[in-house]
């Protein structure tokens, strides 16, 4: 797993490839060689997108994955810096479940899914990844749970 880190750009918006993989294919001149790039931009307020990107060469792969993730961005409903309520999302192979924590937890789930959240700037969190360990699929049912969950509204204290 190629964790990187790129800085930020002048927008805000923090950039993170989560996976970088080789890809070789027959063909009748020879092995045509090309990379896959996954990854994850987001701008710790409750914005992430995911992104796939395909070149002959890795920043070419990877400038074609932020561009598409910046596209496909998608709001993530975040309450008391955690998850509104609990969601278990599959897509595909990969089953994914995400439960609210605490204020001070942290984030305690692994792989694709812990940077997900984290870019979303969800702190406190826990969850569970079944059935795939393929991080795009992962991903995917990460942004799936997203787009499932609902806004929660903290209760408005009455004055006595």
């Amino acid at each position: 797993m190629a964790m990187r880190r790129r800085k930020e750009n002048t927008d805000g918006i923090e950039e993170r490839v989560l996976d970088i993989r080789r890809v070789s294919k027959k063909t009748t001149g020879g092995n045509s060689v090309t990379f896959s790039a996954l990854v994850v931009v987001g701008d710790g307020k409750g914005k992430v997108g995911v992104g796939i990107g395909r070149g002959r060469e890795v920043p070419v792969a990877i400038n074609k994955g932020i561009s598409h993730a910046r596209k496909v961005m998608v709001t993530v409903p975040i309450f008391n810096e955690s998850l509104p309520h609990e969601i278990k999302v599959k897509f595909k192979s990969a089953q994914v479940l995400l439960k609210p924590a605490p204020p001070g937890t942290g984030l305690k789930v692994g792989g694709a899914v812990r940077v997900i959240l984290d870019i979303a700037g969800v702190n406190n969190a826990s969850g569970k990844i079944m059935g795939s360990r393929n991080q795009i699929n992962n991903a995917y049912a990460t942004i799936k749970a997203f787009k499932q969950m609902k806004v929660r509204i903290a209760p408005e204290k009455k004055p006595i």
